[in-house]
C-alpha cells in the first residue's frame, strides 16, 4: 500500500480563495462531485472552509478506486472520519459505525438472523404493510400520493414491525419524529468545518438532545421487556432473536448494544429501502413503456395474488428496475473514509490520515461504464450486461467486508412492495423532477407525486375481508 515515487499530485477542483468549495458543497455536494469528475478525471481533492478551519477530502470517482478503498485495501481505509463519529454520538456503534473486534463481534452475532432463509420469513409481514398502506389509499380516496412520503412511511412501519413485532405503534410514531431531527443535525455537524460541542445549550442542541433521549426511551422500554420475558417468551420478531443471540466466543448482547443494533436496522433497514421503491415508483410513472413491462410480468407470474420470498427469482424485470433505480439514485450516494497509510490509486498519491470519498452517485453515472448515463434503463441489469462491467461501477450496498448485512432484506421487501402496489395501479408522474440532497442518506427536498390510477381486476387476489393470499 505504500506510495511509490512515481505517483502523480492530485488534481484540485478550484473553489473561491477564502472559502475553497465550502458553499459548492453546502448548496449541491452531490453537482459538485460530478464536476469534480468530469473536470479533473477519476481522483480528485476538495478543500472546504476558511483558512485555520479547512478540510480536505480525496474523492475516488473509478470503479477499480472503490474496490480498492472498500474491498482489496479495507483495512487501510476505516471509518474514522468526523461523519461517522456523528453518527456514533447519535445512533451509539452498532453494525453501521463500530470497528475491529467490536464489529466483528457483532457481525458474528448478526449474521445468522440475516441469512436468505431468516430474511425470507419476513416477508408476510413486509405484505402485511403493504397491504395497509392500499387499503389506506383506497379508503381516504387517494387519486395521487408523493411516492418518496409513502415509501418512507411503508418502509419504517415493515422494519419496525419486523424489529418489535406487536411493539410497532409504540416505536413508529417516535420515529417518525426523532429520526428527521437527528439526522438533520448528524449531516449539520458532520459536515461543518467548525461546531460548537453537543453539551451547549443551543437550540440545536437541545432539539437533538430531546430526539435522542426520547428514542433511546422507547428502545430502552420494548428491550427491557423482551429481556424479562426470557428465552422462547417473546415471538419471532427480530428483536427477540437479538436478544437471545449469543455464542460460546462472543457471549451476547447487553441491553446498550441491543439498542445500539435496533437503532442501526431502524436508521439503515428505512431510509435506503424507502429510497429506492419511492424513485422507483416515480422512475416507473414517467417511463410507461417500463411500467407496462413490470405489470406485464406481475400478471403473468402472481395472477393476482400476493407475491412471497419464493417469488422474488420468478420476477427478473422487477429486479431489474429496482437495480436501476438504485444506480441513479443509490440511497448512500458518497461513503466516507480515512486512510491510515500513505497509499496510491489510479496513479496518484493518497497521503496517510486523508479523508476518502467513494460516490456511488458519481460512479454510477462514469461514462466509461454507463453509456448515456441519465437514462432509466432497467435492461443494464441483465445478466451478460452486468457481467461485461466492472464489479465496482455498481455499488448501493457498499462492498468488501464492510457491505450492507441488509442486501437481501432490502431488495426482498422491494420486490414484494412494487409488486404489490403495481399490481393494484397505474402510476402517472405529476412531479417529473424532484429536487434532491445528501445527508447521511439520499434526501428529497420536493415532492415526488404520482396519480393513482386503479387497475381494472386489482382485487381478485384479495379474500373476504381485504386480507391477503400469501404467494407459496
Amino acid at each position: 500500500m505504500a506510495t511509490t515515487t512515481t505517483a502523480q499530485e492530485i488534481p484540485e477542483l478550484t473553489g473561491v480563495p477564502l472559502l475553497g468549495s465550502l458553499l459548492d458543497l453546502k448548496n449541491d455536494s452531490l453537482g459538485t462531485f460530478l464536476k469534480a469528475r468530469r473536470d479533473h478525471g477519476d481522483v480528485v481533492r476538495i478543500t472546504a472552509g476558511p483558512r485555520g478551519a479547512r478540510a480536505t477530502v480525496h474523492c475516488v470517482f473509478s470503479a477499480e478506486g472503490a474496490q480498492r478503498v472498500l474491498a482489496t485495501d479495507a483495512a487501510n481505509f476505516r471509518k474514522d472520519n468526523a461523519f461517522y463519529q456523528e453518527i456514533r454520538e447519535s445512533f451509539g456503534n452498532g453494525l453501521l459505525t463500530s470497528q475491529d473486534t467490536d464489529y466483528l463481534r457483532q457481525r458474528r452475532l448478526v449474521q445468522p438472523l440475516f441469512t436468505r432463509r431468516s430474511v425470507d420469513g419476513y416477508a408476510s409481514a413486509v405484505a402485511t404493510e403493504v397491504t395497509r398502506l392500499t387499503d389506506g389509499w383506497r379508503a381516504e380516496g387517494h387519486d395521487s400520493v408523493d411516492v418518496v412520503h409513502e415509501m418512507t412511511g411503508l418502509a419504517l412501519r415493515a422494519v419496525a414491525r419486523i424489529l418489535f413485532g406487536t411493539d410497532v405503534e409504540a416505536a413508529v410514531g417516535i420515529v417518525e419524529r426523532c429520526f428527521p431531527v437527528l439526522g438533520a443535525y448528524v449531516s449539520r455537524r458532520g459536515y461543518s468545518p467548525r461546531k460548537v460541542p453537543r453539551s451547549w445549550p443551543t437550540p440545536g442542541n437541545r432539539r437533538a438532545t430531546t430526539a435522542h433521549e426520547e428514542l433511546y426511551a422507547v428502545c430502552d422500554r420494548i428491550i427491557a421487556e423482551r429481556r424479562a420475558a426470557g428465552t422462547g417468551g417473546a415471538g419471532e420478531d427480530l428483536l427477540s432473536r437479538l436478544v437471545e443471540a449469543s455464542s460460546d466466543e462472543d457471549g451476547g448482547f447487553d441491553a446498550t448494544e441491543l439498542r445500539e443494533q435496533v437503532l442501526v436496522f431502524l436508521l439503515a433497514g428505512h431510509e435506503t429501502t424507502a429510497t429506492s421503491l419511492g424513485f422507483a415508483l416515480h422512475l416507473l410513472a414517467r417511463h410507461p413503456e417500463e411500467q407496462r413491462r413490470a405489470h406485464e410480468e406481475i400478471d403473468t407470474v402472481l395472477g393476482g395474488r400476493a407475491p412471497g420470498a419464493d417469488d422474488l427469482d420468478a420476477l427478473p424485470y422487477l429486479t431489474r428496475v429496482l437495480k436501476e433505480t438504485m444506480r441513479l439514485f443509490p440511497a448512500a450516494p458518497a461513503i466516507g473514509r480515512r486512510a491510515v497509510e500513505a497509499t496510491e490509486i489510479g496513479g496518484y498519491a493518497i497521503p496517510a490520515g486523508a479523508d476518502v470519498i467513494v460516490s456511488p452517485w458519481v460512479t454510477h453515472r462514469h461514462p466509461g461504464y454507463w453509456e448515456d448515463p441519465e437514462r432509466f434503463d432497467p435492461e443494464r441489469f441483465t445478466p451478460e450486461r452486468e457481467a461485461e462491467r466492472p464489479r465496482y461501477a455498481w455499488f448501493p450496498f457498499g462492498g468488501g467486508p464492510r457491505a450492507c448485512i441488509g442486501q437481501h432484506f432490502s431488495m426482498l421487501e422491494s420486490v414484494i412492495a412494487l409488486a404489490m402496489i403495481l399490481r393494484e395501479y397505474e402510476l402517472e408522474a405529476i412531479d417529473t423532477q424532484v429536487p434532491l440532497a445528501s445527508a447521511i442518506t439520499l434526501q428529497a427536498l420536493g415532492p415526488a407525486r404520482c396519480r393513482l390510477k386503479p387497475r381494472t381486476g386489482a382485487q381478485d387476489g384479495r379474500g373476504a375481508g381485504g386480507e391477503v393470499r400469501e404467494g407459496v
